[in-house]
């Protein structure tokens, strides 16, 4: 649900900015003010639901997320919508790592697989539904307020989703931890918000040189304190923010990386192509969702295939979904660049079908994947806060990637005549170019943690006496590491 409110919502810019008198960096922030707080919330609700119960703070979450939405759709401006999806992004943090932590204890080896490609397809499928529903809820109410249903059909399914979840998810005990109660590391979360905020404000608000320069070096102060003091909470036996013990394990960090830089290209794509469509080509939010579904439909075939097969080719499969991901978009960036402007927007629509699905079909073999492959070399006992940690880098990459691209789309837009609304599909088409170079940019660079860790993958297996092409679960390769853990203590 939370992912089906990010494509809804993309589908919706046009709208709330016509009806909330939004401009383009108050869109940027309603977007990664949402993402910025599930990503700060995820650590801290990973370690609260293994201190007190996955399913209870599963549904404590699902619950603040469903009454944040009907706050959003009651919003009267858009500072209010932004307060109200912070809220909404507190609760989608909250329910999210316990997602991943239920998979990563009740499966194991190939099964563990299937079951992260199952949650994949349901992304994939919430990503596909969402424009379809937004376009056909804001098609069939012509009044620019009609923007509201979206948050709107949140409710029901929160409702019933917190009924289905004390039905049927298991309550489990909380993680026997010697008795001490989870420690919620306020400082680390505090200073790791300040530190994300100083790097977003110039890319949002664009200031003077002078003021980017100094949020930017007090960003990267910031995120120097907060590493210091969160090795300091490590030392002295505290719960962190971030364990940073975690990144001690190569692969995981390699996980990580790919995570934050992945979806610092990728989530940007249909913010910017929504906005593109229904400015620039004077498409209907309807025809818009429809423009995108490929991307969508090819992200929820594939990791059904990718779940059953990450057992025995591994990285392979993120390697090769990066590069569809890239040449996909570039796809896209060439239609447009060619043909803005000179084709009707339906036959740009058609002309973008191929590029947009084999771009979301390799977006389905690097998201689930990664998230198996990361997660199983950390032990299970871990689980939640690791899968917590991983699920903040993507959130990060996702608020940052915003309003970095956003930044580059608005930038250019007013550069040629188009901000006051005055610019034609081919000044709105150079907008999408640039964006869409330094998102295939960001895709490419996160090949290089994923290239790294297929090194360091075939180096285990040669290690384990295994072979590349022969069948790896993921429990024989946890034991391979615990042997060789053993022998080095």
């Amino acid at each position: 649900m939370t992912l089906l409110d990010v494509s809804i919502i993309n589908v919706a810019l046009p709208s709330i900015s016509q009806d909330l008198g939004a401009s383009g960096s108050d869109l940027q922030w309603v977007l990664s003010g949402y993402a910025l707080a599930f990503g700060l919330v995820l650590v801290p609700a990973g370690r609260l639901g293994d201190a007190h119960g996955r399913r209870r703070v599963f549904v404590a979450g699902l619950a603040t997320f469903t009454l944040a939405s009907l706050a959003c759709g009651l919003a009267p401006s858009p500072g209010w919508l932004l307060a109200f999806r912070l809220l909404q992004g507190v609760g989608g943090g909250l329910l999210q790592p316990q997602v991943a932590a239920f998979i990563q204890s009740l499966f194991s080896g190939p099964e563990r697989g299937r079951a992260f490609g199952l949650l994949g397809t349901s992304i994939g499928l919430s990503t596909a539904v969402g424009p379809l529903l937004g376009g056909t809820i804001l098609s069939l109410d012509p009044d620019p307020s009609s923007w509201r249903l979206v948050f709107f059909v949140n409710i029901p399914i929160g409702v019933a989703g917190v009924v289905l979840a004390m039905r049927w998810l298991p309550a489990g005990r909380p993680a026997d931890d010697g008795g001490r109660r989870p420690q919620v590391d306020v400082v680390g979360v505090a200073l790791l918000a300040l530190t994300l905020t100083a790097l977003l404000l110039p890319l949002l608000e664009q200031p003077s040189a002078v003021a980017w320069a100094a949020l930017w070096v007090g960003s990267a102060a910031l995120a120097v304190a907060f590493v210091r003091w969160e090795r300091r909470r490590g030392r002295a036996g505290r719960d962190a923010v971030v364990d940073l013990a975690l990144f001690r394990e190569s692969r995981y960090r390699n996980g990580v990386l790919v995570g934050l830089v992945y979806f610092t290209g990728f989530t940007t794509i249909f913010f910017v192509l929504s906005i593109y469509l229904q400015d620039g080509l004077g498409m209907s939010p309807l025809e818009a969702g429809l423009t995108q579904t490929p991307f969508a439909v090819g992200g929820a075939i594939t990791p059904v295939i990718a779940g059953r097969a990450v057992s025995r080719l591994g990285r392979r499969l993120v390697v090769g979904g990066l590069a569809a991901v890239a040449v996909g978009l570039l796809g896209v960036l060439a239609v447009v660049a060619t043909l803005s402007g000179s084709l009707e927007p339906w036959q740009l629509g058609l002309a973008l079908v191929v590029p947009l699905l084999v771009g979301g079909a390799g977006s389905g073999v690097v998201i689930s994947p990664n998230t198996t492959l990361t997660l199983s070399v950390v032990d299970p006992k871990s689980s939640g806060s690791a899968s917590g940690v991983l699920q903040t880098s993507q959130r990060i990459g996702s608020s940052v990637g915003i309003a970095l691209v956003g930044a580059v789309y608005f930038g250019v837009v007013a550069a040629s005549g188009g901000g006051g609304g005055g610019g034609d599909a081919q000044d709105y088409g150079r907008a999408l170019s640039a964006s869409l170079l330094v998102a295939v940019a960001l895709v490419l660079l996160a090949l290089v943690p994923a290239v790294a860790d297929l090194r360091a993958e075939r180096r285990e297996q040669r290690a384990d006496g295994g072979d590349d092409g022969g069948e790896r679960g993921d429990d024989s390769a946890d034991a391979g590491r615990a042997s060789r853990t053993s022998e080095r203590s």
